[in-house]
């Protein structure tokens, strides 16, 4: 046995080990050193002897049975195995508290699919799906009253939609999918990004939409819009993004938009709103007191009394609420939409609603 063993290469005789390795069974000798660093023996017998001490004094690892001449593994090959462990222990460690704290609302905001899935990706299944999320606005001042859009944000009846949909409103009423009527009241206003927020009265069991993440909108992709052009509720209209964070300016000014309410007439075409792009004002002058956002460019058809309501992707998630629309009023230009819309990304919504829900008023 002691013979072979000295061929293998792999044990040395007790009396032949200067530091009288405690793993080796019966050929250890009770007199032999024992490393205190090194834990202590298994309760039960290894089912192979150990290897003994490494070249470098340290101990070794279990010997192999069917494996002769098996290469040693120091202290620093077990610590660079720990430190890769560790690093990756770590790192699935960061990647959860990032997950389950949301450190960065807008980026762990994940979009659902609203869209049944034998209906997915197709215009009728998000119009089906969402359409009871979206209502018709009718706001009445001093200058007349205007229509416009708006998106069902809570089961009880908060609603998103433009600010110059409802700025300088004396009288606030809202029709949903079902033809319900409700009286609502504005609970705060954001003239710098053209934002709203309505709170119908007695209103329970409303289905709220599902607002998505409006920095994962790539251009291209399709998108529906609904809202009530004209007046005509629940018109959906679709599309691609044209293209991502256009400058966009509209007026602040409230009497500039009372003004453009009573141009536009009674009852409908308060939604189209004056605005700057690239340079050149559409649908009237914006006055002199301006904001410019960063908005999502669509060409699905807007007209006036879009405003407010919903850009959507194809999973059913709101990823914009509309606000200005290009309209020709040249008498010699073809009537209809051109195709030059665009709409607030729904995370500039998000960011705003603490403020809205507070009753800001700027």
């Amino acid at each position: 046995m002691t013979e072979s063993l000295r061929r293998d290469g792999e044990y040395e005789h007790a009396q032949e080990n200067p530091y009288g390795n405690p793993y080796q069974g019966a050929r250890q000798h009770a007199s032999s050193p024992v490393n205190p660093e090194w834990p202590p023996p298994p309760a039960q017998p290894p089912a192979a002897p150990y290897a003994g001490f490494a070249d470098d004094g340290q101990p070794g690892q279990p010997a192999q049975p069917q494996q002769k001449h098996r290469a040693r593994r120091g202290p620093l090959a077990l610590l660079a195995a720990v430190a890769i462990a560790a690093a990756a222990v770590g790192g699935g460690t960061a990647y959860g508290i990032q997950e389950l704290t949301g450190g960065d609302t807008v980026a762990a905001s994940t979009s659902t699919n609203v869209v049944p899935s034998s209906q997915k990706g197709t215009v009728s299944g998000v119009a089906k799906a969402v359409s009871p999320s979206i209502v018709e606005i009718s706001a009445t001042s001093n200058a007349g009253s205007s229509t416009g859009s708006g998106v069902i944000i809570t089961g009880d009846g908060e609603i998103i939609t433009n600010n110059h949909v409802v700025s300088g409103a004396s009288s606030v009423k809202v029709r949903t999918s079902d033809g319900k009527q409700y009286t609502a009241e504005v609970v705060g206003t954001d003239s710098k990004k053209d934002l709203a927020l309505i709170k119908l009265e007695n209103a329970s069991g409303l289905k709220a939409a599902s607002l998505g993440d409006s920095d994962a909108v790539g251009v291209g992709d399709q998108v529906v819009a609904i809202g009530s052009p004209e007046g005509l509720t629940g018109t959906v209209t679709s599309g691609i993004v044209s293209a991502l964070d256009r400058d966009v300016t509209v007026s602040t000014d409230e009497g500039q938009q009372q003004q453009q309410q009573q141009q536009q007439g009674q009852g409908q075409g308060g939604g189209q709103w004056p605005f700057e792009f690239g340079g050149q004002e559409f649908n009237g002058d914006t006055g002199s007191s301006t904001t410019t956002y960063k908005a999502i460019q669509t060409d699905a058809s807007l007209n006036p009394g879009n405003s407010g309501g919903a850009l959507i992707d194809m999973n059913g998630n709101i990823i914009g609420i509309n606000s200005a629309m290009y309209s020709a009023t040249e008498a010699s230009a073809s009537a209809g939409s051109v195709g030059l819309g665009f709409a607030i990304p729904v995370n500039t919504v998000k960011a705003d609603l603490p403020d809205l829900r507070a009753g800001a008023s700027n």
